[in-house]
């Protein structure tokens, strides 16, 4: 079973910067593909950010300029920059691996994010 561990959510101030990290580990194959979700208060769990191991990246439109993903395949990482935070980013992010793309991903136990304003 893969095991995904999320680190370093926090409290920052609006306008302020985070780097979320993510290590996977008993990966048996090729994570593929590796992510950020969160989920905010009242609504359901969104995706923040997607890498491949392409390369190729998906972004909410509400992060699009402001968040950017990352891998190191080696160390089996995903990161993610968090920068011109909103209060309105505020939520629980948790950490998405799969190894195709029309599969379920496997899911860390989350990092809580709190901005304030």
């Amino acid at each position: 079973q893969v095991q995904l561990v999320e680190s370093g959510g926090g409290l920052v101030q609006a306008g302020g910067s985070l780097r979320l990290s993510c290590a996977a580990s008993r990966s048996y194959f090729p994570l593929n593909f590796m992510g950020w979700y969160r989920q905010i208060a009242g609504k359901e769990r969104e995706l923040v950010a997607e890498m491949a191991r392409s390369g190729d990246t998906t972004y909410a439109d509400s992060v699009k300029g402001r968040f950017t993903i990352s891998r190191d395949d080696a160390m089996e990482m995903v990161y993610l920059e968090m920068n011109s935070l909103k209060p309105e980013d505020t939520g629980v992010y948790y950490c998405s691996a799969r190894r195709f793309s029309y599969e379920h991903n496997f899911w860390g136990t989350g990092t809580r994010v709190t901005v304030s304003s």
